[in-house]
């Protein structure tokens, strides 16, 4: 098995608890409105915890899904663990991507999100820069939603 790792850092102008209720505990709900070809998340086993699997349900031109397991949650230190396990587009070549994410308090009253990404391959398979770049790149957009609407609800806790 090949363990590839990458790893980087945003900045939020959200303060780090109402970015973490955002995306951990109200992400389910939040998530398909602010995100428009997601059209749903369900969680199939657990209450959320760590060991919950949650299937995300997106359009990209037909329904596809993806199945995430929570591995930590740590809300004290505003961390979130997850790894993607499954999917109907998911790669043969992986065994699962686990994202670690943490949130920390910027000088400015927001957040320094800090976000590793680990993708775990079958045999000697190496992602593809597209398979790492289309996870940053989703990764970034999800945050940038929650950020964005947040900021457009002041009044959201």
């Amino acid at each position: 098995m090949g363990v590839f790792t990458v790893s980087e850092e945003n900045i939020s102008a959200v303060a780090p608890a109402r970015l973490f209720k955002a995306l951990v505990f109200d992400g389910d709900n939040l998530i398909p409105k602010v995100i428009e070809p997601i059209q749903s998340v369900e969680i199939l086993e657990g209450n959320g915890g760590p060991g919950t699997i949650k299937k995300l349900t997106h359009l990209e031109g037909e329904l596809h899904y993806v199945k995430h397991k929570v591995e930590a949650v740590d809300n004290d230190n505003f961390v979130y663990n997850y790894s993607l396990i499954e999917g109907d587009k998911f790669p043969d070549t992986l065994e699962k991507v686990s994202v670690d994410t943490k949130l920390e308090a910027a000088a400015n009253g927001g957040s320094v999100i800090k976000v590793t990404v680990t993708f775990f391959t079958k045999g000697d398979a190496k992602p593809t820069e597209e398979e790492m770049k289309m996870g940053k790149q989703k990764g970034e957009g999800l945050f940038k939603a929650i950020e964005g609407y947040l900021l457009a609800n002041p009044d959201y806790n």
